[in-house]
């Protein structure tokens, strides 16, 4: 039996949808002919939707998504923290690296979760909130390999963002809406690929079968 919903609710999502994958805005007919609907309901949608700020115009009319969002999107971080820590740290024990979940924000890569080893002499300390461009780091650039769609596993980097420091992420795949990957950061020695390579590709897959 097919779960009956609200056609409104579900044209307010796609107003939201559109808009998020079109960085130069939309005209109001321009998004009513994305929705397939006519030019009075899109108004509608979109009068409701500015009230909360989801959605903002510029001064040329244009239709964005609003600041609003940002309350909403600051909320998700937290449950993706705390979906994700028990997978890393089962990943930071299993390789005797720190092991981090990354996101994108805007251009940047943010470290979301970081869980440190607990037997090793030495780590690399990787802070909570730290930023680098997604173009330097293994992190960074497994999210970008996830946006190209390249048929690469995984990314490893080597002193882009600290001199000795040698990185391995891999990005979480198949949820819409999140750019994120998971890695490990050591210091030292070459990465061993043939072993950690599958440990890491399998945290990032736990952690987006967590999300589903």
């Amino acid at each position: 039996m097919v779960a009956e919903t609200s056609q409104t609710l579900d044209r307010g999502c796609r107003v939201l949808q559109v808009l998020a994958e079109s960085p130069d805005g939309l005209t109001v007919t321009e998004l009513a002919g994305r929705l397939n609907v006519n030019r009075t309901v899109t108004y509608r949608l979109i009068s409701t939707l500015e009230q909360h700020a989801l959605v903002r115009r510029d001064n040329r009319g244009r239709l964005f998504i609003g600041l609003g969002m940002l309350h909403l999107a600051a909320a998700v971080q937290p449950v993706l923290r705390d979906l994700a820590v028990p997978v890393l740290r089962i990943l930071a024990e299993r390789t005797g690296c720190t092991a981090h979940l990354t996101v994108a924000d805007g251009e940047e890569a943010l470290a979301l979760a970081v869980v440190e080893p607990s037997w090793t002499d030495f780590h690399v300390s990787y802070r909570i909130g730290s930023r680098h461009p997604l173009v330097q780091g293994a992190a960074g650039r497994a999210i970008l390999l996830a946006r190209a769609e390249g048929d690469e596993a995984y990314v490893v980097s080597t002193g882009e963002l600290q001199s000795g420091a040698r990185g391995l992420a891999a990005p979480v795949r198949g949820i819409d809406g999140l750019d994120a990957s998971v890695g490990i950061v050591t210091l030292g020695e070459a990465i061993d690929e043939d072993v950690v390579g599958p440990r890491v590709l399998a945290a990032a897959q736990e952690v987006a079968a967590r999300l589903k």
